[in-house]
C-alpha cells in the first residue's frame, strides 16, 4: 500500500523492535536464492549520459516534496544522469504499471506494491529483476532488518512470498491509524480512545453533538482496505489476521472478520461515516477532516505532512488496541518497494538512484518534509506534543509490541480487487457481512488450493 530510511547505524533496540513487529509477516526459515547476474558497479559516470525513467506513487504532499528534493539532489550529484519522473496515484499505478512494464518503452525504476497481486505477478512475468547483487553492493542486506527485506522477496516463479530473491527496498514506514482533532474532542469533553470499544463509545456522543464522527471517502477503493483492516485487527488480533494474510490458517468467514464487517455496516446505519462515501474521494474526505468538519479520519502515516499543515497543534494520531490488550494493533509495515525493471539497460544507475532515495541522508530529508522513514535514525526525537511525536510514539509502540499486520490485499493475486469491491458493496448495503466474508473466502480458498 503506501505506501523512508537508511544507513545511519541503528540502535539495537530500534532494529530489534522493527524486526519483532514484522516477525508475524514472515514465514520462518525463508531462504534467499541470490540472483546471478553480470558484475554490478557503483561507477555510473562511466556509462556516459543516461536517462532514467522513474515511476512512483509519491503524490501526497510531504512525500512529493521529499521526492522532488531527492531527485534534484541526485541529478546535481550525478550530472550525467537525467531523471524522467512519472507520478501516478496508488490506484492508477496498480492499473497502468503492468502495461508499462510490457511496453517497448518500459521505465527503469518503479515502485511495486508487495504481495501476490503486483510484485508476485511481475516476478512471475519476469518484468522486474532481482536486486540481491545490489543489496550486497550497497549494504541494503545489512541495513534493513531481515523481516523488512522478506516483505520484498519472492521465489523466482512468483508463487511464494517472503522467500527467495529480493526485488526491491522500501523508502517509508507505514501504519494505518486514527487522525483526530484534539480541539473537537476537548470541546466535547471527550478523551482520545485507547481501544476499539472506547473508540466506538465516542461515536454516538460526537454524532449527538451535531458533528460527523469519521470522514471517509472510498471512490479510489483502497481506503476500504484501511478502514476494514483497522477494525478487523482490533477485533481479531494480530496473530489471526497475520495468519490469514500469509496463508497460515484461519478463514475470512471467522466470527471476528464477520464482526468487523458488521461494525462498518453499523457505522453506516448510524451516520458515523460520510454519507455516500463510495462517491467521495479520499482527498475530499481528508480535506473535510482537515477543515474541522469531523472528529476523526482513518488513513495512513503518509498523510502526516498534509494533516500537520492543516491542523497544527490540534492534530493527533493513535492506533487502537484490542479490548483485551494494551498493545495497539494495525495494518502497515513499509511502503512500496523501489525495484528495477528487467527491461532497464541502466541497472547500475537505477540501483544508485534507489540507494540515494532510501539512504541515511534521504531519511533525514523525509523526516524534514513530514514523512516516516522505514527505519528512523537512532537520534530521531520529534518535538513533544506534535503530530509527528504522536506518530513516532505509535510507531514505536506497534513495533515493540509486534502489533503490525500485513496489508490485507497481499493475500492472493486477485485479493485487492475482491476486497476493495466487497467493502464498497458492504458499505452500500449491497452485501451483508456474511456475504462479504464469503466473497473474500472464495477468493482466498481458490488461491490456497492451488498452492
Amino acid at each position: 500500500m503506501k505506501k523512508f530510511s537508511r544507513r545511519t547505524v541503528l540502535s539495537a533496540g530500534t532494529a530489534a523492535a522493527i524486526a519483532l513487529a514484522l516477525e508475524a509477516c514472515a514465514p520462518g526459515g525463508s531462504k534467499t536464492t541470490t540472483a546471478t547476474s553480470a558484475a554490478v558497479s557503483t561507477d555510473i559516470a562511466s556509462a556516459g549520459n543516461v536517462t532514467l525513467t522513474v515511476w512512483d506513487q509519491n503524490t501526497d504532499g510531504g512525500i512529493n516534496t521529499a521526492q522532488t528534493q531527492l531527485n534534484a539532489a541526485f541529478m546535481k550529484e550525478h550530472p550525467k544522469v537525467k531523471i524522467e519522473r512519472v507520478t501516478r496515484s496508488f490506484a492508477d499505478l496498480k492499473t497502468t504499471l503492468k502495461l508499462a512494464l510490457t511496453s517497448k518503452t518500459a521505465p527503469d525504476v518503479v515502485q511495486v506494491n508487495q504481495g501476490y497481486p503486483d510484485m508476485g505477478s511481475f516476478v512471475q512475468g519476469q518484468l522486474i529483476r532481482p536486486v540481491d547483487d545490489y543489496a550486497k553492493l550497497y549494504g541494503w542486506d545489512s541495513y534493513y532488518p531481515q523481516q523488512l527485506l522478506d516483505l520484498n522477496r519472492f521465489t523466482p516463479d512468483g508463487k511464494t512470498w517472503q522467500a527467495g530473491n529480493l526485488y526491491g527496498v522500501s523508502q517509508t514506514g507505514e501504519m494505518v491509524g486514527l487522525y483526530y482533532n484534539k480541539k473537537i474532542l476537548a470541546d466535547l469533553s471527550l478523551k482520545a480512545p485507547r481501544t476499539i470499544s472506547e473508540f466506538e463509545a465516542l461515536l454516538p456522543k460526537i454524532k449527538a453533538a451535531g458533528m460527523l464522527p469519521i470522514s471517509y471517502g472510498d471512490v479510489e477503493k483502497s481506503p476500504g482496505i484501511h478502514i476494514y483492516g483497522i477494525v478487523q485487527a482490533a477485533l481479531a488480533g494480530k496473530q489471526a489476521v497475520s495468519d490469514l494474510v500469509t496463508g497460515k490458517g484461519g478463514a475470512w468467514t471467522d466470527d471476528s472478520s464477520v464482526k468487523a464487517a458488521q461494525t462498518l455496516v453499523d457505522w453506516v446505519d448510524k451516520g458515523y461515516l460520510t454519507s455516500d462515501a463510495n462517491g467521495i474521494s479520499r482527498d475530499a474526505a481528508l480535506a473535510a477532516f482537515n477543515s474541522g468538519k469531523s472528529a476523526f479520519t482513518i488513513t495512513g502515516t503518509w498523510q502526516l505532512a498534509t494533516v500537520d499543515k492543516a491542523l497544527g497543534a490540534d492534530a493527533g494520531f493513535l492506533v487502537l488496541a484490542p479490548d483485551s490488550s494494551a498493545t495497539p494493533v494495525t495494518t502497515g509495515g513499509e511502503g512500496l518497494a523501489w525495484g528495477i525493471t528487467a527491461a532497464s539497460k541502466n541497472a547500475d544507475a537505477a540501483a544508485a538512484y534507489i540507494d540515494y532515495v532510501t539512504n541515511a541522508n534521504a531519511s533525514q530529508v523525509l523526516i524534514d518534509t513530514g514523512n516516516l522513514p522505514t527505519v528512523p535514525p537512532k537520534d530521531w526525537a520529534p518535538k513533544p506534543n506534535t503530530l509527528t511525536a504522536d506518530i513516532a510514539s505509535s510507531w514505536k509502540s506497534v513495533n515493540e509490541g509486534s502489533g503490525m499486520v500485513p496489508y490485507l490485499d497481499y493475500s492472493t493475486p486477485t485479493f485487492y480487487d475482491t476486497l476493495t469491491a466487497a467493502v464498497q458493496e458492504l458499505t452500500a448495503k449491497q452485501k451483508s457481512p456474511t456475504e462479504f466474508a464469503a466473497a473474500l473466502q472464495a477468493d482466498y480458498s481458490a488461491f490456497i488450493g492451488k498452492k
